[in-house]
Formats: structure tokens, sequence, C-alpha cells
């Protein structure tokens, strides 16, 4: 994040916290005609509903931090300015802003730009392997490990498993749809007429 939008972070994590909610980070971009202020909410990991299942961010939970933040900024004032408020939730293809973010997901694919160039590189895709000491991530580039600061990942995502969310189809070694029951039966040999 940015040194605005760690600033915002600061100042409205409390209030989104008060919520009932994470803020997991937040995107400020500047532009000439007015800026876009973007934050990204989550239930905390253990939560659940009513029904004992896993919850997630509900339109309902974008509109009320919605509501509390805005009148928060108009108080605060921490941006010059016209700006547009998104409150988004992480999405399938998860944003992540901190080494905890990153330690919760090891283990899952990751995509990464980089503020400053690091062995040649920008931009990386990799498995998010561990976290060193509070600030290193360590992913799996091609087979090697890359060891990147926090301080230097401009911004970072998860690369979603399509196929383990049933929204692509496995394939086997072959190119053929491997999911089970989706398989082309072979041919029976034809009976020879002689005989």
């Amino acid at each position: 994040m940015s040194g605005k939008a760690n600033e915002i972070a600061a100042l409205l994590a409390p209030t989104v916290e008060a919520l009932g909610l994470d803020l997991l980070g937040v995107e400020y971009l500047p532009a000439p005609g007015g800026a876009l202020l973007r934050l990204y909410i989550d239930v905390p990991a253990d939560a659940v509903d009513v029904q004992g299942e896993p919850r997630s961010v509900g339109i309902e939970d974008c509109e009320s931090v919605s509501r509390e933040v805005s009148a928060q900024l108009d108080v605060a004032d921490p941006i010059s300015g016209h700006y547009t408020l998104e409150v988004s939730s992480p999405g399938v293809d998860r944003p992540l802003f901190t080494a905890a973010q990153f330690a919760r997901f090891a283990g899952e694919e990751a995509k990464a730009t980089l503020k400053l160039p690091q062995d040649g590189r920008r931009r990386l895709q990799g498995r998010i392997l561990r976290i060193e000491g509070d600030d290193i991530v360590v992913f799996d580039v091609d087979g090697s490990e890359f060891a990147v600061a926090v301080d230097n990942i401009e911004k970072a995502r998860l690369v979603p498993d399509w196929i383990a969310l049933g929204l692509a189809p496995a394939k086997d070694k072959s190119g053929r749809d491997a999911r089970p029951g989706k398989q082309k039966a072979k041919k029976a040999p034809k009976p020879s007429d002689a005989g």
C-alpha cells in the first residue's frame, strides 16, 4: 500500500472493526478528475452465520462500512479534492496487503507486482511458501525460492484455482477433460462379420 493508503487504513481500521469486520487493505488511486478510494473488507476467519456455516461479506456489510467510513472521512478529510469511495469483499482473487495475510494463504498461488525490480523482475507468480521474519514473503517461482520484502510489493492477489472451484474443466496429461463422468467412453471393437 502507498503512504496515503496506509494513513487512510490506520484511520479507518477501528471503525471497520467496530462493525465486526476486518479491513484487509486500502487502495488509493489518485487521478486528475478525482481519486478512487477502495476498501477491502472481510469477516473474521472464524465468523459463522446463523446456520453455523462460514460467513462471508455481504452487500449489507459493504453498505454499512460505506456509511460509517464516509462520515469519518468527511470529518477527518484525509483526501483533498473529489474522490469515489468503493467498499468491496476480497473476492476469489483476494488482494494481499500484509505479511499476516500472505502467511494465512501459504501454499496458495499468488501473483505480485513489485515497486522496485528485484533480480531483473517486476512481476512474479508463484506459490506462497512462507514468511521469514516479520516482513519477507518467500515464493516458489518456477521451482526456485524468491524472497520479497512486503514493503516492496506494490500489489498482490491470489490466483484462483478455477478447477478446484469447479469453474474450469480439469485436464489430464493428454488435454482431455479429467472430471469424473466426463471422459469419453472408448468405443468397443466392432464384431467381425467373418465367422
